[in-house]
């Protein structure tokens, strides 16, 4: 599970520029982002709730001076305020963000009808439409960012040991077999088995590296056996000096 800011705490709270879409908010480098994912990456990690809000669950995430509320709620989850600390002051964030929800409880019972029944009212934190825009506009470098992994692990894998491996990202299952002869150079076969459109089967031969893209050809069968129902399958030469320079990456890593 990924917490990333709503735009309002990015700007206002945290008071930074809003990235590019090719920054997923979630891995923007401040500290109390770090923390909110590092917190909360896995469903039984530590949990403190902000007792003094109750219209909405919300967790306390601390870092340095920084204090943040984090609302759960599966992939994404959100960080929607965050302040410093004050020296002399242990958790003046969360008295001060009690005291404005609770203002604004008061503000919400005096227009409309009915009132509401909890002490605090924390709609103005919460995400927005602009927010899940954002969101789903991420989703494509999300995408890109697994085909890549997956397509560098299973050349990776075939190049040490010169069989088959599989990976699934997307709703699709990659195979991909690399084969080195001193007739042929570097053979590498990728096939595709799902249903996928034309676009994403183009993107995915592009990630093979050391491959011309103009030199896919496409196959009737894996070089050591036929297709199976529902296979897509492309050849073409690599070259083998970066399919070395892959292996040193992945080692040194």
């Amino acid at each position: 599970m990924t917490v990333r800011p709503t735009l309002r705490c990015l700007r206002n709270d945290l008071g930074i520029t809003l990235p590019s879409v090719d920054d997923p908010l979630d891995e923007i480098d401040h500290p109390l982002i770090r923390k909110a994912n590092d917190q909360f990456a896995v469903p039984a990690g530590p949990r403190e709730r902000i007792r003094s809000v109750d219209d909405v669950i919300m967790f306390k995430v601390k870092v340095q001076r920084w204090r943040g509320a984090v609302v759960e709620s599966g992939e994404p989850s959100w960080l929607v305020a965050a302040g410093v600390r004050e020296d002399g002051s242990r958790d003046d964030f969360y008295e001060a963000l009690a005291t404005a929800a609770v203002a604004a409880r008061a503000r919400y019972n005096a227009e409309h009808s009915p009132p509401l029944k909890s002490q605090t009212c924390c709609d103005q934190w919460l995400p927005v439409e602009d927010d899940y825009d954002r969101y789903r506009a991420e989703a494509g470098i999300r995408l890109l960012r697994a085909l890549r992994d997956t397509v560098h692990r299973l050349v990776c894998d075939s190049l040490l040991d010169g069989h088959e491996h599989a990976g699934e990202v997307a709703g699709a299952e990659l195979g991909v077999l690399v084969q080195g002869s001193e007739e042929r150079g570097t053979y590498v076969a990728l096939r595709i088995t799902g249903s996928v459109p034309d676009g994403m089967v183009a993107v995915v031969l592009n990630l093979v590296p050391g491959c011309d893209r103009d030199g896919w050809y496409s196959e009737f069968a894996m070089p050591d056996r036929p297709l199976r129902p529902g296979e897509q399958a492309y050849s073409n030469l690599m070259d083998p000096a970066e399919a070395a320079r892959l292996l040193e990456g992945r080692d040194a890593r």
